[in-house]
């Protein structure tokens, strides 16, 4: 499972983190690749010389016909590089007569003159290819069975992502479970959220896809705007079942205005529906309801980088500059008054509502005392659930605190 952190410092907030870069040096010339002696490695000279074979009539004895394009090969290269090409080729079927002509429906003759290049040579260029080629080229890598293509293709795939292309990736990734592709589709459109409701490929997601995005709690776009991007996918696609997609909208997060202005008028949702909402709102905790929160994994986001200030406390500065090197009893370091009541504290809030799951908190270690703590949480800083007791411990030094996921600001 992913780590969600937000991490703490009782004297700072957040721990400098220092990236190391590796470089990778070689001791062969760039265009000759190293071998042992009395080893022989001309691997590049025979994918040239087969790689001439490519669409030339001379010795072929299949056609693929793509999009009224001919696509003459041969038979035993295909058979040696797919297992898919050598059972329909060699498999006793029509197609495995000599000289056979195959018409292939399901892709695009760019798509597929990409796919040959790669069987004859075991290369591709992706650069300067439109997102739908690449994308009809990762379908055939699937479904011929090239899984290092496959892998390679989503892996560029990962770098292309923006706003205008990455519901249409997603919908093929999730269609053919490609789990990285995937999922940094999901992470991009968790910090883009609004931009993806609004874009034209958000109504071309097919209902799965749609359904998986809009159903997770980091995607965090107001619900109203969620409503409305739903609301137009469902005109989009009247043969969906619209019922099964408003499903997914988190009604007891709108405000009595929005249900009343915007969803009731809609008439995609029945009155009751409506109501059973306003009943949950009224009558529920504010943290029992179901928020929507960021997302950013292995990153301390109570930091100004992320909007983070500090409310309550004393010295409020150093709560927040991630040095936990220069402290002493005059500087460099927030602290508040113990009482017995508990109504002092510290208290951080966040630059937007947030998923976590791990505080790292460092308490004051320059002499022998000990402290006991808790930790609340709270989206509207009135109704604070506690996610860590250690009020009858005596605690020192860094605490590495883990709790289930919530969503809080």
């Amino acid at each position: 499972m992913e780590t969600l952190e937000c991490e703490l410092l009782w004297c700072w907030l957040g721990v400098p983190c220092t990236a190391l870069r590796a470089v990778r040096m070689s001791n062969s010339h760039p265009l000759r690749p190293y071998t042992a002696i009395g080893e022989i490695d001309h691997v590049h000279i025979l994918s040239e010389n087969v790689g001439a074979l490519i669409n030339g009539e001379e010795y072929s004895d299949v056609t693929f016909v793509v999009e009224k394009m001919r696509f003459p090969a041969h038979r035993v290269i295909l058979a040696a590089r797919c297992q898919y090409f050598r059972a329909l080729l060699y498999g006793g079927m029509r197609e495995s007569q000599p000289q056979a002509e195959i018409f292939l429906q399901d892709t695009t003759a760019e798509a597929f003159s990409m796919l040959i290049k790669y069987i004859y040579t075991g290369r591709a260029s992706l650069r300067e290819e439109r997102e739908e080629v690449l994308l009809d080229f990762l379908s055939l890598a699937h479904k011929y069975g090239f899984p290092e293509l496959e892998d390679s293709t989503s892996e560029y795939l990962c770098t292309i992502l923006k706003i205008q292309n990455v519901c249409m990736i997603y919908d093929v990734a999730s269609l053919y479970s490609l789990g990285k592709l995937s999922s940094t589709c999901c992470l991009f459109m968790d910090r883009s959220a609004q931009d993806v409701l609004s874009s034209d490929g958000f109504l071309s997601l097919s209902k799965g896809a749609l359904l998986d995005i809009v159903q997770r709690d980091s995607f965090a776009a107001p619900e109203k705007d969620i409503f409305q991007a739903l609301m137009r996918w469902c005109r989009h696609n009247p043969n969906e079942n619209h019922t099964e997609i408003m499903a997914a909208v988190r009604l007891p997060l709108m405000s009595l205005t929005e249900l009343l202005n915007v969803v009731r008028p809609s008439a995609l949702l029945s009155p009751d529906a409506i109501l059973d909402a306003i009943k949950v709102r009224s009558e529920s905790r504010d943290m029992d309801l179901n928020y929507r929160g960021m997302l950013i994994p292995e990153e301390n986001i109570a930091t100004m980088k992320y909007g983070a200030q500090v409310v309550k406390g004393e010295l409020k500065s150093a709560l927040l500059d991630g040095d936990t090197q220069n402290y002493d009893l005059d500087h460099g370091f927030s602290r508040h008054p113990i009482e017995d009541d508990c109504r002092s504290g510290l208290q951080v809030k966040l630059g937007q509502p947030s998923i976590i799951n791990h505080i790292r908190l460092l308490l004051w270690d320059r002499d022998s005392r000990s402290y006991s703590y808790h930790i609340e949480v709270s989206m509207d800083e009135l109704d604070w659930i506690r996610v860590i007791d250690h009020s009858h411990f005596f605690c020192r030094s860094w605490q590495k605190l883990y709790f289930p996921a919530r969503v809080c600001r």
